[in-house]
């Protein structure tokens, strides 16, 4: 019954710590690029700086 209550207790606050993480994140953060976007970044710089990517 008291490990029932610890393991209750214990998974409310990791919800509650969870929550107010979440909520101190602002919301103007550009989401991050897929992985398969550097490749495509990576041409991008190249050819803004005039020079064929080396394979």
């Amino acid at each position: 019954m008291i490990r029932l209550l610890l393991t209750g207790l214990f998974a409310y606050t990791a919800y509650r710590v969870a929550v107010r993480i979440i909520d101190e994140v602002p919301g103007d953060i550009a989401p991050l690029d897929m992985p398969g976007d550097e490749r495509r970044n990576l041409r991008r710089q190249s050819a803004a700086m005039g020079v064929e990517p080396r394979r």
